[in-house]
């Protein structure tokens, strides 16, 4: 006799199929399903009646299952985040049997035996708080959800680990999620010397016998801490007791690509089905969680250095006033570092004698010179093509390149002195983890005198010796359309700041004609916070609820026209107001024209009976975007 199980197929934009075996499946258990002739992977969500439809068979079971929280956290974000449980399951690494037990029996059977109990048999390394970090770990402690608002340098890092003893001495485990995995290397030696090889690191750019090693010591218990980027939320850690997130202000816990989901949010969801504690950190935390959760107030560092801040109104220009600044700094034996919005060389070609602004064909953005492969690239895409001589337009010579970029800032200075040791700092570089960690122990082992890089500077990392950092472009990240723009501007200054003056004075100069904002809030972050609420009372988030549905298709008219038809449907329902539609800010990417509606309610719950009834196939949701532009 049959049975009927409904089955997500992982990875897949379909809703979940019904499929049929005469063997007793357990809730979780993956399987191999069969699907327009393909073998493809499922999940049994479900067992059911006989549809009135024919079904195929459930082919083998794999050695793999998901647990009942994993289920449920992915159901959660296929209705939030507006994706197939499919796709959201796929997030997830599943459990793996042992011993032939089914799922519910393997999980209850390694928590009542206790053999596979975590067991902090490392003797660490003492960590003695001073009495400010103490109160702070007395907050994160009897709160379920915190947030540490601490200062850069005000020793965020020895609060976690001091949590983490605690949990580990409880037979738990703990999860560090970093924003990026530009963070992780010096993080995992921090946390290394501390809890030894109890601490185990998964990113992306792992290889498949990395991943597979890692997965094994999180399988058997030995893997004690696990520390890695947002991928990292959905590993099979038993006995979890901890989560902490820490830069949780970072864009890059959000997902750019379906299922758009915020992992610093779904942290706090997991948390909360878990029934375990969650702590978030930043120096400059988002305004939604310092709205929305209880904080402490951690001020200061262990140094007494001191940042003096230098504005000069200009463009984005290296002018003779840095150069002095950075050819003293150097003179004197101290490190610097540049921050400039654009990778490679320059941003955009124009033609001065027509116009002709040279684009990518595929993309409405402007492709960037890389001198050094003599190639343009487009950065949304990836297409490439040689650097042109003339004009593609009218073949004249008169092409020019605008907007600086890393590539030219270090051949600039490179010019200005040939002892002066420089070192672009971008993704065009930094392609690979091991390349990271070399440039990070070169730096500190002061082989390089100028770290000249993009966002990634800004990113956590401790240098010892910074006493000069220049910030560059930080006007067009103020001037974008976007409510966030002064969050995420001042922000950035602050984050890049916060780089130098560790150890002794640091001068900070900042290329701006917008001096007055920033000067009022670089020593008081919390009062920007306070001042930002009450701009976006009523309009914007944390008080409004916001959704983004993005409409591509090569065929411009069919993405306009499903837009056109989902903006009447909303009409009609009420209770969602339409921001804006129309062509996105950059209309064109990889060869598809793009078009967006902006939807604002009071509550999530509106915005998701609203989109529900949108049926397009061309229709994307992002719930609770960060990106417009």
């Amino acid at each position: 006799m049959n049975n009927f199980y409904v089955i997500a197929i992982l990875g897949s934009p379909l809703d979940s199929l019904t499929y049929h075996s005469e063997t007793t499946y357990t809730i979780g258990s993956e399987t191999e399903v069969s699907l327009s002739k393909r073998i493809l992977r499922g999940v049994v969500v479900s067992q059911c009646e006989k549809p009135e439809f024919a079904t195929q068979p459930i082919g083998e079971i794999t050695p793999f299952f998901y647990s009942g929280e994993q289920i449920q956290t992915a159901q959660f974000i296929s209705e939030y985040y507006g994706c197939s449980l499919g796709e959201a399951l796929n997030l997830f690494v599943p459990y793996q049997r042992h011993n032939g037990l089914d799922p519910q029996s393997e999980i209850l059977n390694r928590v009542q035996d206790g053999g596979r109990a975590v067991q902090n048999d490392k003797t660490p390394l003492n960590i003695t708080l001073s009495k400010t970090q103490s109160q702070a770990l007395d907050f994160i402690r009897s709160h379920k959800v915190s947030l540490l608002f601490g200062d850069t340098g005000a020793g965020k890092s020895e609060i976690y680990m001091s949590r983490m003893d605690e949990i580990l001495s409880s037979g738990k485990r703990a999860l560090l999620l970093l924003p990026e995995i530009s963070l992780t290397p010096q993080m995992e030696k921090r946390f290394k010397n501390h809890f030894g090889d109890a601490v185990v690191l998964w990113h992306s750019k792992m290889t498949p016998k990395q991943k597979k090693g890692t997965l094994e010591k999180i399988y058997d218990g030995t893997a004690h801490i696990i520390v890695g980027p947002r991928s990292a939320l959905f590993l099979p850690i038993e006995d979890l007791g901890l989560i902490v997130v820490d830069e949780e202000h970072d864009e890059s816990y959000k997902s750019s690509s379906r299922p758009r989901y915020n992992a610093r949010d779904m942290a706090v969801y997991i948390g909360n089905l878990l029934k375990i504690p969650v702590a978030l950190g930043s120096a400059t935390p988002s305004l939604s969680s310092y709205a929305k959760y209880p904080f402490f107030r951690l001020r200061g560092g262990y140094f007494e250095s001191k940042r003096t801040f230098h504005f000069e109104p200009s463009l984005e220009a290296l002018t003779p006033s840095i150069d002095r600044a950075v050819m003293e700094n150097f003179a004197v034996g101290h490190q610097g570092i540049v921050f400039i919005p654009t990778r490679a060389n320059f941003k955009y070609t124009v033609c001065d004698a027509c116009g002709y602004h040279v684009e990518c064909p595929f993309c409405s953005v402007g492709m960037s010179q890389h001198k050094n492969s003599r190639a343009l690239k487009c950065h949304y895409c990836n297409y490439t093509e040689v650097l042109p001589k003339v004009c593609p337009k009218c073949q004249s010579g008169a092409l020019r390149t605008a907007r600086l970029g890393t590539a030219e800032a270090v051949e600039h200075f490179g010019k200005l002195s040939e002892n002066l040791r420089v070192q672009q700092f971008d993704r065009d570089i930094i392609t690979t983890q091991n390349k990271l960690i070399k440039v990070l122990e070169a730096f500190n082992h002061r082989e390089i005198d100028l770290l000249i890089g993009t966002q990634m500077l800004s990113k956590g990392h401790d240098y010892h010796d910074i006493t000069l950092a220049v910030v560059m472009g930080i006007d067009n990240l103020l001037s974008q359309s976007d409510y966030r723009a002064r969050e995420k501007a001042l922000s950035l200054l602050v984050q890049i700041a916060g780089r130098s003056g560790r150890k002794q004075d640091a001068t900070v100069i900042v290329q701006s004609f917008n001096e007055s904002f920033f000067r009022d809030y670089l020593d008081d972050y919390e009062k920007f916070l306070i001042d930002e609420m009450r701009i976006r009372e009523g309009r914007y988030p944390p008080t409004k609820k916001l959704a983004r549905l993005l409409y591509a298709h090569k065929n411009g008219m069919k993405a306009k026209e499903a837009m056109q038809e989902a903006i009447e449907q909303i009409e009609r329902m009420g209770k969602v107001q339409i921001v804006g539609f129309g062509a996105s800010p950059i209309e064109k990417i990889a060869d598809k024209y793009r078009f967006q509606i902006l939807l604002r309610s009071d509550k999530s719950t509106d915005l998701i009976r609203a989109i529900k009834h949108i049926k397009s196939p061309l229709c994307e949701i992002d719930m609770d975007p960060i990106e417009f532009t």
